[in-house]
């Protein structure tokens, strides 16, 4: 089974790309929803968080107070260490069930959809790794309409990831998202028509 790596710039299409793959009938890792799932309400995670940062990091209903976390991280230079050192185990291992769960299903291969692959240098336990890319300005644009952000705001986030160079340095196939919806689409299954031919990569 290929294990094939999806990534890509925040508001580049990861989740236009995602959805085409699984469209197809291929099983999607998702890394955000693992990393949602660890925090989950009375998860370990979450647990984890309140004995680092304390009770106000959760809502009334139980749940992760996703902002008063982040203005933590703002505030403190070593929190995100912290967070990263309590989540990523827990987020690495049921990766991995996962992804071993699907190998005994025996599938052609899996997505591992996973937008900080660059910047947690993963690179070398994926088999493919596919890049969705887009301009920068463009992301810019995306971002600011999709969250209604300022450029200031939308330009910080985009600049605290890992550059386009960076994400197309490591790229063995490349989704170029500038187009309209039916041409990303049409990438896709490209490359769906040759992830799926055994002994060709």
């Amino acid at each position: 089974m290929l294990l094939v790596g999806l990534t890509g710039g925040i508001a580049s299409g990861k989740t236009l790309v995602s959805d085409a793959f699984s469209a197809l009938g291929v099983p999607i890792v998702d890394a955000d929803l693992i990393a949602r799932e660890v925090v989950a309400p009375g998860s370990e995670g979450l647990q984890g968080l309140v004995k680092l940062f304390g009770q106000h990091i959760v809502t009334e209903t139980g749940e992760l107070d996703r902002a008063s976390l982040r203005q933590i991280i703002f505030e403190q230079n070593t929190a995100r260490a912290k967070v990263d050192a309590l989540l990523h185990p827990m987020i690495g291992a049921v990766t991995a069930t996962r992804i071993d769960a699907l190998r005994s299903a025996q599938h052609a291969y899996v997505v591992h959809a996973i937008p900080l692959l660059v910047e947690t240098q993963q690179a070398d336990r994926y088999d493919r790794i596919v890049v969705v890319d887009v301009p920068v300005e463009t992301q810019i644009a995306r971002l600011m309409r999709r969250d209604d952000t300022s450029r200031e705001d939308a330009e910080r986030i985009i600049y605290a990831q890992a550059s386009r160079e960076d994400r197309l340095a490591i790229a063995d196939d490349v989704i170029d998202n500038t187009g309209d919806e039916a041409s990303t689409v049409a990438q896709v299954h490209k490359l769906h028509a040759f992830y799926s031919q055994p002994n060709e990569h």
